[in-house]
């Protein structure tokens, strides 16, 4: 919880921005009902190899019409949209998560670590492992 309200409030000031504290929430009210399926669908297999392209497939148009329909309802791209929701997840996996970077890589959806580590540093200002040490929520629990 004290995570959650240091992000909202960002009480860390620091010369790197505010990145890392930013929290990916996806714009859902465009009104395009299959743009929202493919939204839901996304949300629970975006590890999936070639998501978008299952999507796609999933959703009975066009290619190029789904993805025109899908940056205009979300305001990305169809693969930003899956990275940010993959970044996402590898973000509550290094705060939650004692498991190595690498497989917390394949458990998002990156079959490349080093293409992960890169794209997470871009989003976020940190590398993984900073991030991890930064964020890392206490354990309670022993």
């Amino acid at each position: 919880m004290a995570l959650a309200i240091a992000r909202f409030y960002a009480l860390e000031w620091h010369r790197k921005g505010l990145a890392p504290y930013i929290v990916f929430v996806p714009q859902r009210g465009h009104g395009d009902a299959t743009i929202l399926e493919a939204q839901d669908w996304l949300a629970t297999h975006h590890p999936v190899a070639n998501p978008v392209d299952q999507i796609v497939g999933r959703a009975g148009l066009a290619a190029r019409t789904f993805k025109r329909r899908f940056s205009k309802a979300t305001g990305l791209s169809p693969i930003a949209y899956v990275q940010r929701l993959r970044v996402e997840d590898a973000k509550r996996r290094l705060e939650r998560a004692t498991a190595p970077i690498d497989d917390i890589s394949w458990n998002v959806g990156y079959e490349d670590p080093a293409f992960f580590r890169r794209f997470f540093k871009r989003l976020t200002s940190l590398t993984p492992g900073a991030y991890r040490r930064k964020f890392k929520l206490p354990d309670f629990a022993g």
